[in-house]
């Protein structure tokens, strides 16, 4: 069962795959303009469980898993291939009706993932991965196997507990009243960039989201927090906060992440 999921099978079947990416414990390869394989210590069950609910419950387009095989060193994540090229390939080409078009469609897209309801099992966690386990997002990272972020307060004291570790001093006093306060958490990329949105530079559309791996249940404000994060893409940050439909006091955040990144 495992060799039907590995990089030697479906080399067996297609001869050749591109490297797409290789980076922080994951390796993502392509097979004949068609097939996806994800691999490595970095992939979980979470990514694939995310997947399948945004494909049930909404018309975003994502990759339509296949086979999958997951132990404790790594995990191997079989799935179909969004077309397109990454938009951030094509972003600084386009003129800005087009982009402020993209950024609505973005937006669209991220309130319907809000939509998605948080199944049954997973009511009492307020911040987790589609699967319930615990995030790897660098604002609270690290909580042990047995720790869970129950509510609001948890949350911001975990932010508060990273930022202290990691010898943020500036804020000391002043980030717990600087961090965004949510009353609900809802369903979350966790990740939208122009690296990991699908776009088709002849029509002009967009034609998929992909790398869920961070996707889960987060604070309402996580996805607008995390869209503005220091980037190199920092136009597509300026037409995303220009049209978001709400927006945040991100002022803790970004205090947090600069001593965190």
């Amino acid at each position: 069962m495992e060799f039907l999921h590995s990089e030697k099978f479906f080399l067996s079947q297609y001869g050749t795959a591109e490297v797409l990416s290789k980076q922080g414990g994951a390796k993502v390869l392509l097979f004949g303009d068609e097939l996806i394989l994800k691999t490595g210590r970095r992939v979980s069950r979470a990514e694939e469980v995310a997947m399948r609910l945004v494909k049930e419950h909404t018309d975003v387009p994502v990759p339509e898993v296949g086979s999958s095989y997951y132990n404790a060193n790594e995990g191997r994540l079989c799935m179909s291939f969004i077309p397109g090229k990454p938009l951030n390939k094509s972003w600084d080409y386009l003129d800005n009706t087009v982009k402020e078009r993209l950024c609505h469609n973005i937006w669209s897209i991220i309130e319907k993932l809000r939509q998605i309801p948080k199944p049954p099992e997973l009511q009492h966690l307020f911040l987790g991965l589609a699967d319930g386990s615990n995030s790897r997002d660098v604002l609270v990272a690290e909580l042990s196997e047995h720790q869970r972020l129950l509510d609001d307060e948890a949350v911001r004291s975990r932010i508060y507990e990273r930022y202290y570790e990691c010898n943020g001093r500036k804020y000391e006093k002043e980030l717990p009243d600087m961090l965004p306060r949510a009353e609900f958490s809802v369903f979350t990329h966790g990740d939208i960039s122009p690296r990991n949105i699908m776009f088709d530079s002849k029509t002009q559309q967009i034609t998929g989201i992909i790398d869920w791996e961070n996707a889960g249940w987060y604070p309402d404000y996580w996805e607008y927090a995390n869209i503005l994060k220091p980037s190199v893409d920092d136009n597509w940050q300026e037409w995303m906060d220009l049209t978001a439909p709400r927006k945040w006091d991100i002022s803790g955040i970004m205090a947090a992440r600069v001593v965190l990144l």
